[in-house]
């Protein structure tokens, strides 16, 4: 691939990061860090796709990690504690840090922002110690709303135009079982962030409506994903 054809990628990737703002809901945050409550307290822990910095600074807070690292295409953001490690880098390859670096690796709707979710997985394996965590928030294409739109217009919600560059690959609860098996991780388990937008008034939540009733997969947009390396 010549030097002009890696400049275009790179721009179309810096592109796509820049649409998603480097940031995600707050119940995307709570019920990824309500996931990482369930493991116990660690030495090194990485976000991979860092963003903005949000949420780790709702890390910090929780003093689940001693020492926590960010890594993103975006730069560093402003007002991060010097403490935090941050590695600028196009997440679609590896990563220059050294194997078996972090015990849990936290990364909070990414793996839809990147061409190939195996290469994503491996990199995952190569980066945690033995018995590790990996934690995946992505959005869930087995709600009513996804389905629904799957139906009536050939896509999931989250992967129509609007969304595009930035989602570009779609993940089912089969495509993770599937990858963990082959790249060497446990089953994953599924959490889902009871949040979720009713079909063409995504502003209003099935919970709203529902006083709270509807939760679980067909009426969350967000699917949670824990594996552990075997």
């Amino acid at each position: 691939m010549n030097d002009q054809i890696l400049d275009q990628l790179q721009r179309q990737r810096w592109q796509a990061a820049q649409a998603s703002q480097g940031t995600s809901s707050d119940p995307i945050y709570t019920k990824a860090l309500e996931v990482l409550s369930q493991i116990s307290p660690c030495e090194c822990l990485l976000e991979y796709g860092a963003g903005q910095g949000r949420l780790i600074q709702r890390l910090q807070k929780s003093g689940f990690a001693q020492k926590i690292s960010g890594a993103d295409i975006m730069p560093r953001p402003d007002g991060l504690p010097a403490e935090i490690d941050w590695t600028e880098a196009d997440l679609n390859l590896p990563l220059a840090l050294a194997n078996a670096s972090f015990d849990v690796i936290l990364s909070t709707e990414v793996i839809e922002h990147l061409e190939n979710p195996r290469a994503t997985l491996r990199e995952f394996f190569r980066l945690l110690r033995p018995s590790g965590h990996a934690i995946i928030t992505t959005p869930n294409q087995e709600s009513l709303r996804s389905l629904l739109s799957l139906a009536l217009t050939g896509h999931f919600v989250a992967f129509s135009d609007s969304c595009y560059p930035a989602h570009i690959t779609a993940l089912l609860r089969k495509d993770f079982t599937r990858i963990c098996a082959e790249v060497g991780f446990s089953p994953p388990q599924f959490f889902y962030t009871d949040h979720g937008g009713i079909p063409k008034r995504p502003v209003i939540s099935w919970q709203q409506v529902s006083f709270g009733l509807c939760k679980g997969r067909l009426f969350s947009d967000n699917m949670i994903a824990l594996t552990q390396k075997l």
